[in-house]
């Protein structure tokens, strides 16, 4: 019989609705159940696509004596982590603060007022490798409640009271200078891993933040090395096992330094974050690698994550069905020598082995092998190439596919509309802008409620009931923000501009500090606040980013002023801690460029010198321009007021820090304007 989350809109949550478990979801309701009948509560977070919550789950939730051991002496609420951030950062930071690591699941003990007392992640069904049993850690928690209640009272209010005393220091007001920020190239420099690309060990998380601020760094300062190390890695990732070969879009992320095997979950904002990076290295450099990529990445969404309301499917599982029965993590991306021959002959075969470095002993498990695209010497025959990969594509098509979390969540989706917007307009694909445009459209019509506040989730056309966060607000407006400078539709500026209001009344104190949870939100044991990058942009400094092109594009000294605040953070930990705030640093890059206002005033859509400009506008490199474009007289942008056609011709203007360029008729005077280095 389905237990209480049979309701929920989360899939996450449902793929748990006929645990013999008697799950809450994260509600006033469980807490009082818990006084009620006075036992502790057990709190376990993951996410639609974690393999190892997968296996915990089968281990133990779907175990009948685990299950009644748990109904029996503790209120079980399962939250999902993606619908849920805030309570998740606040639990994941006691967590690590306890163990000194984290991860998925999360795994909490809290008293009947939310206080944790003790803490894990995935627990066997048997002690093994020094770990306990999940049944060995419910009966010590048991044992402890009903014997020692005072000790387990005293260590959740000394946990408490120590989160509430990690409060961020604010720092210094003043954003990052040329000083901060050559700092943290140097730092970041240092990490480099010159021989594989990306930074650090293993595991290894494609770095789309980080990259970001290297090409606006290179963009600003002509640094040849802030260029090579983004240029580099993103070459590595894209002939890796972490970039789908066949069928485009990256994984989460590779086990090894090598980028070779990747975990093969595939999250949207992974994907709508480097789809956006490689259409910048190409607007760099021209790059055809970089072009194919962002292309394939952009394809990739469309076709496998955009949901049928127009929105996008928050990620593809990691493990799928091997064809007889069992489930298994990549089954449905590799292959063996064997398997290629059986599709392409024994000629074809031998050619794609080559091709992709596919073996006999196998790059992965079970003697299958990951595709990549190894770097060899000779001349490839394209055709038969293209040959290859369509009939592996078409084969695999054929296997069990991963499973898809359909839930749309508001700020991975602006990410994407930032991603699909640019690299539509850049590689003058309409399809992919007005894939962006039915996604933004989705999120006004279902997230956006009459007082413009954000839900964060959504499915099947329903929104869900959770409030929307700052990474939320941030987010979705810097996908309007780029849809304006795409569309020409001053709309999207307007909505941005509402949903910043919030950030600025609801999540800013009056020091500058944002936090991630709005004033007004539900009250956790600690507003959680959080400035670092993690696999996404920070709320923080996602709004300092959004907050500074939205002043850039209206003169708001209010929202500029916000945004020089947030980013007095950066100033704090880009020297320290640069791969953790890229998002931020790229934000500070834009700040010390202007950022620069391009206004191109022409006749209505459809004039080719108006287009020719706006084009030459959208791919200049100056960190965090903006684009305005719209008929002579226009109301749409501010940007555009006084704006008048030079000589009866379509022109652009060209401003920073209140001073502005003659205005030009000629792309090619544009394109050096917006050149910095």
């Amino acid at each position: 019989m389905p237990n209480r989350l049979a309701h929920e809109t989360s899939p996450y949550l449902l793929q748990h609705a006929d645990n013999p478990v008697d799950w809450w979801p994260w509600s006033d309701e469980a807490f009082e159940e818990a006084r009620r009948r006075d036992v502790p509560v057990l709190l376990s977070v993951g996410y639609s696509s974690c393999h190892w919550c997968h296996v915990m789950a089968h281990e133990s939730f779907e175990d009948g004596p685990t299950a009644e051991f748990l109904n029996s002496h503790f209120v079980s609420v399962k939250v999902d982590r993606e619908e849920r951030p805030d309570v998740d950062a606040v639990y994941m930071e006691a967590v690590q603060a306890a163990t000194g690591q984290g991860g998925w699941p999360m795994t909490v003990f809290l008293t009947p007022d939310a206080e944790p007392f003790y803490f894990g992640t995935y627990y066997p069904p048997e002690p093994r490798h020094g770990m306990p049993s999940f049944r060995q850690v419910l009966q010590g928690v048991h044992q402890a409640w009903a014997e020692r209640r005072d000790e387990v009272t005293e260590v959740a209010g000394k946990i408490v009271r120590d989160l509430a005393g990690r409060e961020i220091s604010y720092g210094d007001a003043r954003p990052p200078g040329e000083a901060e920020l050559g700092q943290a190239l140097l730092g970041l420099t240092r990490e480099y891993d010159p021989q594989r690309g990306g930074f650090g060990g293993a595991p290894k998380f494609p770095p789309s933040m980080v990259i970001e601020f290297l090409l606006r760094h290179h963009a600003r300062t002509g640094a040849d090395g802030a260029l090579e190390m983004a240029r580099d890695t993103c070459e590595r990732m894209a002939r890796g096992g972490i970039y789908d070969q066949l069928g485009g879009g990256f994984a989460r992320y590779s086990v090894d330094r090598e980028w070779v095997v990747p975990h093969f979950e595939k999250m949207l904002y992974d994907n709508a974050l480097l789809c956006r990076v490689y259409a910048h290295l190409w607007r760099s450099t021209g790059s055809d690698l970089a072009r194919r990529v962002a292309l394939e990445t952009a394809d990739f969404m469309v076709r496998e994550l955009r949901t049928a309301e127009g929105g996008f499917a928050s990620a593809l599982d990691a493990d799928s069905d091997d064809g007889m029965g069992k489930h298994v993590e990549g089954a449905y991306y590799v292959w063996t020598p064997a398997q290629l021959t059986e599709v392409l002959g024994a000629d074809d075969a031998a050619l794609a082995a080559q091709y992709f470095g596919v073996t006999e002993e196998g790059t992965f498990e079970h003697g299958s092998s990951v595709l990549q695209l190894p770097q060899q010497e000779g001349v490839w025959d394209a055709e038969r190439i293209a040959s290859v990969r369509e009939r592996l594509l078409a084969a695999r098509d054929g296997r069990p596919a991963p499973g898809r979390d359909d839930k749309v969540v508001a700020a991975w989706n602006g990410l994407a509309i930032a991603a699909l917007a640019e690299t539509g307009a850049y590689f003058e694909r309409p399809d992919l802008v007005e894939a962006a445009v039915a996604a933004a459209d989705l999120l006004v019509r279902l997230h956006l409620d009459e007082q413009a506040r954000l839900f964060r989730t959504s499915k099947d056309g329903r929104a869900g009931a959770h409030a929307g966060v700052l990474e939320d607000y941030a987010d979705v407006a810097e996908g309007f923000l780029a849809l304006a400078s795409v569309t020409g539709e001053g709309v999207w500026l307007d909505f941005a501009g509402l949903l910043l209001d919030h950030v600025l009344t609801r999540f800013t104190d009056d020091s500058g500090s944002l936090y991630d949870t709005a004033a007004d939100a539900e009250r956790l044991i600690r507003r959680p606040q959080d400035p670092t990058d993690n696999a996404t942009p920070s709320g923080w400094t996602a709004a300092a980013s959004a907050l500074l092109s939205y002043a850039a594009h209206t003169g708001s000294a209010p929202h500029r002023t916000a945004a020089e605040h947030a980013l007095g953070v950066v100033k704090a930990l880009g020297p320290r801690v640069p791969r953790f705030v890229g998002w931020g640093l790229a934000a500070a890059e834009a700040l010390l460029d202007g950022p620069r206002e391009v206004a191109v005033v022409g006749p209505a859509p459809g004039d080719s010198a108006t287009q020719g400009l706006h084009r030459t506008a959208l791919l200049g490199t100056a960190p965090g321009a903006v684009v305005a474009v719209g008929a002579e007289g226009s109301d749409e942008f501010p940007l555009l007021a006084g704006r008048p056609l030079v000589d009866g011709a379509p022109a652009a203007y060209v401003c920073r820090n209140f001073t502005c360029d003659a205005p030009t008729t000629d792309p090619e005077r544009l394109r050096t304007a917006l050149r910095t280095a």
